[in-house]
């Protein structure tokens, strides 16, 4: 019979750590395990982690996915999550977020948070982004997510390049959102999750439509910035919202 096990959209209690420090090598606590799962590595056993080349994915233990959404944004927060799928998961229908319609995205993402071991959230407000600036303010995201896990990870696995003090077993991949199918799940939680909170933006905010560009610079987007200015969940340090703020 299948243990369930309990899973958190919130993100971690603040740590004592600055986020210089956790830049610098900072090591969060791992969580008791309970006994390991099988999981199915990728492409037949091989993983490719960037500068490292391929080595044999592990044959047993928990393995996590992460990746991010919003990274590109010029509104709202940058979004990560971190997800531990069962063995035997259902691939179907999982993968790159950004291929996906949302309709498909939605229905993914509701058989994910039911099925999955367990999920976390991460994320850094556009506050956070131009005070420490967006790649770190992606790290950190990621970090919330993992720490928001209830079960600690032997491996993970994360889309693009490597993370800083993200995990001891850690590999990036290039592309993994297509190519992995934890990470391809992670894409869709952290996509689903962004694209919602921005949704709820736009009936603070509704001069922005951010229900419709979910915050990045289509066009309308950029002519309701030119005649309105920035908003709060703006990022400021973000070319095009910087030189249209000077003119309020």
């Amino acid at each position: 019979m299948k243990t369930l096990l309990p899973k958190t959209l919130l993100p971690p209690a603040p740590s004592s750590q600055s986020w210089e420090e956790r830049e610098r090598g900072g090591v969060s606590e791992g969580l008791s395990l309970p006994p390991p799962i099988l999981l199915p590595g990728l492409g037949g056993g091989k993983s490719e982690a960037k500068g490292g080349g391929e080595s044999e994915a592990k044959g047993g233990g928990y393995l996590c996915g992460i990746d991010e959404a919003g990274r590109g944004a010029l509104a709202g927060p940058v979004v990560a999550a971190a997800v531990i799928l069962p063995e035997g998961f259902d691939t179907t229908g999982i993968g790159d977020s950004k291929k996906l319609t949302a309709k498909q995205r939605e229905k993914a993402y509701e058989r994910i948070v039911r099925e999955a071991l367990c999920y976390g959230i991460g994320q850094c407000e556009a506050g956070e982004i131009d005070t420490i600036n967006i790649l770190r303010a992606t790290h950190e995201a990621m970090r919330r997510a993992l720490a928001a896990l209830s079960i600690s990870p032997d491996e993970v696995r994360v889309d693009g390049l490597p993370v800083p003090n993200l995990h001891p077993n850690c590999k990036n991949l290039i592309g993994g959102d297509g190519r992995d199918v934890a990470i391809g799940a992670a894409s869709i939680l952290a996509k689903v999750t962004r694209d919602r909170l921005m949704i709820a933006y736009d009936v603070q905010w509704p001069e922005y439509g951010f229900a419709g560009h979910k915050g990045y610079g289509a066009a309308t987007h950029l002519a309701a910035l030119d005649q309105h200015g920035p908003c709060p969940i703006h990022r400021r340090t973000f070319g095009p919202v910087a030189q249209l703020a000077m003119q309020f």
